[in-house]
């Protein structure tokens, strides 16, 4: 991989020259092109002057700011950005260490490794990672990435270093107008059957993390130029409709998740461990039920009769009581 920027940690007194590398691929993912619809052909953006109606070439292309709400741009070049008085535009000032979850999860961006750009740079690389490992603490601080400033955080992954841009608490919208109007009441059970829902989901299996859609929209295309129908996987498709009573829907869902893993009713985790709890309690009530027959049977020639009847009682007891724990 090719680096896309290289500055300094500025880590106190330490400073730490790195590289940093895009750890995602936008190129990966679905993307379409604009086309004519009446003749397939190719729909451009093509960079026209607003004053002269021409087309501009790359090397005449340049930035411009337009100050508050006016329609005044005012040019800028590489120079003028250059002076720019900040101690961001090389070297990414950590301002604090914090817990990772105290950032909050909207503001992430985009991601970067960094690796080490120089020999000299190894150690403190190596330090700044197995401070934050042990500390459990990532770096919150500025850089100025791409022609701007922006918030970062880097943290320790896999041995390595990596920085995410952060977006500036002011870029984050309010929600106004998002949260029920009413405040609905949720009783106890309810919860607790989610929760349950929760529990039978189970881990991520390499196919939840496939990219399946983007395999389908192969196939149609395939299927285009090859002229014919595309050849897909019927599945089950998701109940659809308003749910009427949470409660049943939140149960239904907990058997169904359990059929689809081949588990019967009350054959999981939590049912095992309650019928290995009960199983001692039964054999110490066959246990006691005996113990207790045996002391009426000495008590004498009427208790001879007694004893007679009373094992038949004590088993009855003792099967009952199994058949409730299992």
């Amino acid at each position: 991989m090719r680096p896309t920027a290289k500055f300094s940690i500025s880590f106190g007194l330490v400073t730490i020259p790195v590289a940093a590398y895009n750890a995602t691929d936008s190129a990966a993912s679905v993307s379409f092109v604009r086309i004519h619809t009446a003749d397939g052909g190719r729909v451009r953006n093509q960079p026209v002057c607003s004053l002269e109606g021409v087309e501009i070439p790359p090397d005449e292309i340049g930035r411009g700011y337009r100050p508050g709400d006016g329609e005044t741009v005012v040019p800028l070049s590489d120079d003028d950005l250059d002076a720019l008085p900040l101690p961001t535009a090389k070297t990414l000032t950590i301002l604090a260490f914090v817990a990772g979850g105290d950032i909050d999860p909207l503001q992430m961006g985009k991601g970067y490794y960094l690796g080490v750009d120089s020999p000299a740079a190894a150690k403190p690389y190596v330090l700044l990672r197995e401070a934050m490992e042990r500390h459990q603490r990532v770096g919150l601080g500025k850089i100025a990435l791409h022609g701007r400033e922006t918030l970062a955080v880097i943290r320790p992954l896999e041995g390595a270093l990596v920085m995410q841009v952060l977006l500036w608490p002011h870029q984050i919208r309010p929600m106004d107008g998002v949260l029920p109007e009413r405040q609905e009441k949720i009783a106890a059970k309810e919860v607790a059957a989610a929760e349950a829902l929760m529990d039978s989901y189970g881990g991520l299996s390499e196919d939840d993390v496939h990219d399946h859609y983007r395999e389908a929209l192969d196939e149609i295309v395939a299927a285009k130029l090859a002229h014919r129908e595309p050849a897909f996987e019927t599945g089950e498709e998701p109940p659809a409709g308003q749910v009427m009573d949470l409660m049943a829907a939140l149960q239904d869902s907990v058997r169904a998740a359990k059929r689809s893993r081949g588990e019967e009713e009350g054959s999981g985790p939590a049912a095992k461990k309650g019928a290995a709890k009960k199983q001692p309690a039964k054999k110490a009530t066959a246990k006691a039920a005996a113990e207790k027959t045996t002391t009426r049977a000495a008590s004498g020639a009427a208790g001879k009769k007694t004893a007679a009847k009373k094992p038949q009682a004590a088993k009855k007891t003792g099967t009952g009581r199994g058949r409730r724990a299992g």
